[in-house]
């Protein structure tokens, strides 16, 4: 083992967004995140830090609007224990995930920030590869 894989503790990822308002809003307020650290120039937000469970990730305001699709720039993977029940709470929530499908044998379903940033929330299964939640909730009982 070198110094670094014993140091090394995980990886947060940093988005760039073009309203940091709207960003703090949609995560904390829609998603649920905490705000766990903050740099205020100005009395606005400029870089933050959010949490939502075991996850972390870092907002900071953009300098310069986009060039491009931010979704084809980088994407968000959230490890779930059950992302069937986080797409119930985001339904819950007035937000529109996609319908769950199997890949990868997990359970995933997606949303776009408002920067369009894809954030994809998956589960563990062993349902098989393809399947839709329709397609599981149409079964009847065995």
């Amino acid at each position: 083992m070198n110094a670094s894989s014993e140091n090394v503790q995980g990886v947060v990822p940093l988005l760039p967004v073009t309203d940091m308002e709207r960003s703090v809003a949609y995560y904390v307020t829609r998603l649920g995140l905490s705000m766990k650290k903050s740099w205020v120039v100005d009395g606005k937000v400029r870089w933050c830090w959010l949490e939502l469970g075991g996850a972390a990730l870092m907002l900071q305001q953009r300098a310069k609007p986009f060039t491009g699709s931010p979704a084809d720039t980088a994407s968000l993977w959230f490890q779930c224990q059950d992302a069937l029940a986080i797409y119930e709470d985001f339904l819950a929530r007035g937000l529109e995930p996609s319908e769950p499908e199997v890949g990868n044998g997990m359970w995933n379903t997606t949303l776009f920030d408002p920067d369009g940033f894809r954030l994809h929330f998956g589960s563990p299964t062993d349902v098989a590869e393809d399947t839709k939640l329709s397609e599981v909730r149409r079964k009847p009982p065995a």
